[in-house]
């Protein structure tokens, strides 16, 4: 008992390992885990799907810790190579920063959990879209709610900064500026999620 308890452990360790090194390599090397589309704009992440496909796999707890680490990876880059002015308006705040993240972490486990509890093998893929679809969403749906409330009394800084006029409201810029962004990380994360969900927890059972 204490051998396979033990081999558990090493497993979930270098689970862990292999795809913090995932998220980094994602976070700091250009257009891998992040695109920038519009210039100034905050770019697309496909890094949603790496916390979706760890979460699941690891469960809620985990998840959110995840999560946590691809926070303070946006934290450290708005400050060392932001993209843009947008950029370091948002994610240089740490509650703007790790929040979300931490967040579409746990919200990514919670989804995958369901895959445990359904017995029939082809409603498993179901929890892992719906993970990766989590991950996106709540990620940007806190961004610009968390955003509107830290910028609620002075909103002209960002708003200008997001190309909008004086006197839209902020969170309908926000909604405007980064819900296409959004969409795409949630469709893409959701598609892609269960490709590699299924068969990669199906190979480590057998470990």
């Amino acid at each position: 008992m204490y051998d396979s308890e033990a081999k558990q452990k090493t497993l979930n360790l270098t689970v862990s390992a292999v795809f913090v090194t995932i998220l980094l390599l994602e976070a700091f090397i250009p257009n891998v885990g992040y695109i920038t589309i519009l210039p100034g704009l905050p770019a697309i992440t496909t890094i949603p799907l790496t916390v979706a496909v760890f979460a699941s796999l690891r469960g809620p707890k985990a998840g959110a810790a995840f999560g946590l680490v691809w926070g303070l990876t946006s934290l450290l880059r708005a400050y060392a190579a932001p993209n843009g002015l947008v950029t370091i308006l948002l994610f240089q705040n740490p509650l703007i920063a790790l929040l979300p993240r931490l967040a579409a972490g746990w919200a990514a486990g919670l989804a995958g959990q369901l895959a445990d509890k359904w017995e029939k093998e082809s409603r498993k893929p179901l929890a892992y879209a719906l993970s990766g679809l989590l991950a996106s969403a709540v990620n940007t749906l806190m961004v610009i709610l968390l955003s509107d409330l830290v910028y609620f009394g002075y909103p002209q800084k960002l708003a200008l900064a997001l190309g909008a006029k004086s006197g839209q409201s902020l969170l309908v810029i926000l909604f405007t500026a980064l819900a296409v962004n959004g969409i795409l990380e949630a469709v893409f994360s959701g598609l892609i999620t269960p490709l590699i969900t299924a068969p990669l927890k199906k190979r480590l059972k057998r470990r």
